[in-house]
């Protein structure tokens, strides 16, 4: 019998707005409720931002992150708590000089970037690989930056999730296995449908896939209207599954996803509906190599 299927859900993300939906968690309350929702409706694993409780910007405050977690490990310590280090990559040039940051850049030293991981200790954190044209911006993760904050993730007895955005970025990540950098197989994740990076199609996966070490566990995700049908093709090209108001607001054309746990429930109905079963928290552990922590 083929493994279950890991649901991951975003819970709400950087680039997500308020104004677009008001479903969006914001506070440390309501991200860690949604959190909860989300894995009571099937999600194995949680990917979580947090926000500015008073203006509901993107922040990477400590001590949200520490109470999103402890509000979480309250009610449930099965699930997978992934925490992002995504911002602080990101970099706006000035247009009366290319070589001056504007407003929009959030470059962060990569140490600052992972410094809530060397607190908190969570059983998962994200490892962006790509650096790529971002809409009218640029996003960078250099090889250096990248090294020092796998680093550090290891230091801390967290497992790495390699966000994959192109495939330079597996050849990137090829290349930081083999130098001992990261360990392999590894954890992996595909992210479709973002402008200047991977297609959401099915071919894109099946490239993708077969770019990826042999034992690999991975998933992918497509952004926004690709959502559900990409679902659909990791599914059945053989990864995991990942849904969330951080990747789309919307349950259906023009009808707003009143929760993630509704994106997560129609994740499981798709997932189920195509011949799978759906992974518990304890079984995605397994998969993983991760023991529930104290």
């Amino acid at each position: 019998m083929s493994n279950p299927t890991v649901i991951t859900c975003a819970i709400t993300g950087n680039l997500t707005k308020p104004e677009q939906t008001p479903h969006l968690p914001i506070t440390p309350e309501q991200i860690a409720d949604s959190a909860l929702e989300a894995a009571a409706a099937g999600a194995a694993q949680v990917h979580i931002h947090v926000r500015d409780p008073e203006t509901g910007r993107p922040s990477m405050d400590i001590a949200l992150y520490d109470e999103v977690i402890r509000r979480i490990r309250a009610v449930n310590r099965e699930v997978i708590i992934n925490l992002t280090t995504g911002p602080g990559g990101r970099f706006v040039p000035s247009e009366a000089d290319p070589r001056v940051a504007a407003p929009g850049t959030t470059l962060l030293a990569p140490e600052k970037r992972v410094e809530h991981i060397a607190r908190l200790r969570p059983d998962v954190c994200s490892l962006d690989l790509n650096t790529m044209n971002s809409g009218g911006e640029v996003v960078i993760n250099t090889p250096r930056n990248v090294r020092i904050m796998a680093g550090i993730i290891r230091e801390a007895g967290v497992k790495p999730e390699l966000e994959i955005f192109d495939s330079g970025d597996i050849h990137l990540a090829r290349d930081l296995i083999a130098d001992g950098t990261l360990d392999g197989p590894g954890m992996w994740t595909f992210v479709t449908g973002v402008k200047y990076g991977f297609d959401a199609s099915p071919e894109t996966l099946l490239y993708a896939r077969g770019l990826l070490p042999a034992g690999a566990f991975w998933s992918a995700f497509g952004i926004g209207r690709h959502e559900f049908p990409m679902l659909a093709a990791a599914f059945v090209s053989g990864g995991h599954v990942r849904v969330g108001l951080e990747d789309n607001i919307y349950l259906s054309r023009g009808v707003l996803a009143p929760s993630n746990a509704a994106l997560v429930e129609r994740a499981a109905r798709i997932v189920q509906d195509l011949g799978g079963r759906i992974a518990t928290a304890t079984e995605a552990r397994d998969m993983l190599g991760l023991p529930v922590k104290n």
